[in-house]
């Protein structure tokens, strides 16, 4: 869809009737932003507006040369590109597809100009001009958890999360690289599990002032509504943070019971069971009021192994002297009162404006929260 297709379908959501789906009293301390024939809600001050869409089942989004926004779309194989020239907030044209053909690509980062992206079993490197990605990695395991995250740290080392194959099972013989996080060299070689026990561990971004690798995780399901937490964790080499014989420290699951988990890394913050954490982003732009310096993001992609559902919502985690202390609603209304969602928020970028993107792979859209806009 075209940049003036975009903003007419905004125009047409903001001027929808209340009638047709009247938004709820939004919370203290929040505006309603009706878009899309829905309601959002935000802190004061903040708006929401529709960066693009069309975009069948995005994922995962990454910034690019120029400024611009590159956006893996799992289901189709694809990677494309989208670019706002004018900076008015909303993509100029319909996205360009960079790759196409690809085995579920999900993670996408950049090194100057290079980009690397990982597909289901393999991760892979496309230099600038070159028209076929060159294989750094082969043979991630297939199947389960089909995310596949890449990072490069302030070490210049690749970071690679694979969730678990299952709920709860003890992996293969030879599966190490499931419910991990592995370390690489650029080139792909020198691999080496650098964390364990992630049952799934999606969204992974560096802290920009200790440098610390922080990822969140997706807990075990079936053990009731409110148990085992969601966890973020600040990641430390050689470590181990539970899966599948325990969900906390000194909590073994009751598959595992005697199991000894006293040696279980403990979570850096705790949030809502079954809440699905999968974006992870840290605010360090300009846009946003001073106090959302140094804080965090994350998307929470919502429940299904719950009796009242949560999540589809992007919050707001606090950060104090380099950990995370709290978790805040930041950008709600996905989830409706009777527990459907009309969108589940997926991936997080912080544009060269300060403006925060956040991909919906149910609505098929990227979602712009700006302030004072």
């Amino acid at each position: 869809m075209n940049r003036l297709l975009v903003l007419a379908s905004v125009g047409l959501a903001c001027r929808a009737p209340a009638a047709e789906n009247p938004p709820s009293s939004p919370p203290g301390g929040q505006d309603t932003v009706v878009i899309a024939g829905h309601a959002l809600y935000v802190p004061r001050g903040f708006t929401v507006n529709l960066f693009a869409e069309g975009l069948n089942g995005v994922r995962y989004l990454a910034l690019g040369p120029g400024g611009a926004v590159y956006a893996s779309l799992p289901s189709g194989g694809q990677i494309v590109r989208l670019v706002d020239a004018n900076r008015d907030g909303v993509a100029d044209a319909p996205a360009q597809v960079v790759l196409s053909g690809l085995n579920a690509p999900f993670g996408i980062t950049f090194r100057g100009d290079t980009m690397y992206f990982a597909e289901e079993t393999t991760v892979k490197r496309l230099d600038p001009g070159a028209a076929t990605p060159l294989s750094l990695v082969s043979g991630l395991p297939s199947g389960g958890h089909g995310t596949r995250t890449v990072v490069i740290g302030p070490d210049n080392l690749m970071y690679v999360a694979v969730g678990s194959s299952c709920n709860e099972c003890v992996e293969l013989a030879g599966d190490s690289m499931r419910a991990a996080v592995t370390r690489f060299n650029l080139d792909g070689s020198g691999g080496r599990i650098f964390a364990r026990g992630l049952r799934n561990s999606v969204g992974l971004a560096f802290h920009p002032t200790t440098g610390e690798l922080w990822a969140n995780n997706n807990d075990r399901d079936n053990l009731g509504d409110d148990v085992p937490p969601e966890h973020l964790n600040i990641l430390k080499d050689g470590r181990w943070y539970g899966w599948p014989q325990c969900y906390l420290p000194n909590r073994p699951n009751p598959e595992f019971a005697g199991a000894d988990c006293s040696g279980v890394e403990p979570p850096a913050l705790t949030v809502q069971a079954h809440s699905a954490p999968l974006g992870l982003a840290f605010y360090a732009g300009a846009m946003f009021p001073a106090d959302y310096q140094g804080d965090a993001f994350m998307t929470y992609h919502g429940s299904w192994n719950r009796a009242v559902p949560t999540g589809a919502k992007v919050v707001r985690v606090r950060v104090q002297n380099g950990r995370p202390v709290s978790a805040e609603d930041f950008v709600t209304g996905w989830q409706l009162p009777d527990g459907s969602r009309w969108g589940r928020p997926v991936g997080l970028l912080v544009m060269p404006d300060g403006a925060l993107l956040v991909s919906d792979d149910t609505g098929d859209r990227i979602w712009r929260v700006s302030y004072g806009h």
